[in-house]
């Protein structure tokens, strides 16, 4: 029986990461896949550049903040002919746009699991294996790259990994978000909800403070999304947003409605 040339593809791996908690996290995450062998572990670029170079690795767990510089300095020091695939693993999903543009196999988000982890496996074992999924990334790069900026300044364009895709949102099209466990439901008005795996705290951290407020321990909206404030006999408010939607303001974020109510009523 003919075997398959991508399923049996040993991949040999070369770890960069200079937090040893996330990487004995990885080496432990890894031990649980078949057909791929850690054969070294670098801290910071120096290393990484020397270990890959005498290791020779078809895939590379490359983190983007490093000692002294980034991972994609890394890249930078290896002939672009000769990179093995790489597998981005960051807490930061900023650097998506430029990860892909350089034919990354995956981007992992910290926290990532097994399941999560596998597949991105799955994906620098196709990579490997021949130029097919190069060809994928060189197209998604240049789709990103025709993406409509709108003179916007960088941080209005949001970037998460969701389901193993990477979604582009402007702050403009958000109407507001909730955290429901480990997961954050971001509304974009009508039907459209985007879930992913995520804090609110993070989201809200990204997000300008001139054009979201946090309504509820659990709730962000955008305030141009705002249609009316309705005050409860109980201290707190409903927020009734353009589209109907209906939100409760807890007491505990009554100052942020006050401040709507000063400047914008």
């Amino acid at each position: 029986m003919a075997t398959n040339p991508v399923v049996d593809l040993e991949l040999r791996a070369v770890i960069v990461e200079d937090e040893p908690l996330a990487t004995m996290k990885l080496k432990k995450l890894l031990d649980g896949e078949p057909g791929i062998r850690v054969m070294g572990h670098a801290a910071n670029i120096d290393e990484a550049v020397a270990q890959i170079r005498k290791l020779q690795p078809n895939v590379i767990f490359l983190d983007v903040q490093l000692p002294g510089g980034s991972g994609f300095e890394v890249l930078d020091r290896l002939p672009e002919a000769n990179r093995p695939c790489i597998i981005f693993t960051t807490a930061y999903d900023q650097y998506a746009i430029k990860a892909f543009d350089l034919h990354a196999a995956d981007y992992l988000l910290k926290p990532f699991d097994q399941e999560r982890l596998h597949r991105a496996i799955e994906k620098a074992r196709v990579q490997a294996a021949g130029p097919v999924d190069k060809e994928w990334t060189q197209r998604l790069a240049k789709l990103i790259e025709t993406l409509p900026k709108n003179g916007r300044n960088p941080e209005e364009r949001l970037v998460f990994k969701s389901g193993g895709r990477v979604l582009f949102l402007e702050q403009d099209e958000i109407e507001w978000i909730e955290a429901a466990s480990n997961y954050v439901h971001i509304h974009c008005g009508g039907n459209v909800v985007h879930s992913v795996r995520n804090t609110i705290r993070d989201v809200e951290t990204r997000l300008n403070p001139l054009k979201f407020i946090r309504v509820h321990r659990s709730i962000i909206v955008n305030v141009n999304r705002i249609k009316e404030l309705q005050p409860c006999n109980s201290g707190e408010h409903v927020v009734v947003m353009k589209s109907g939607k209906e939100l409760s303001c807890s007491r505990t974020y009554r100052m942020a409605i006050a401040s709507i109510t000063r400047e914008r009523l």
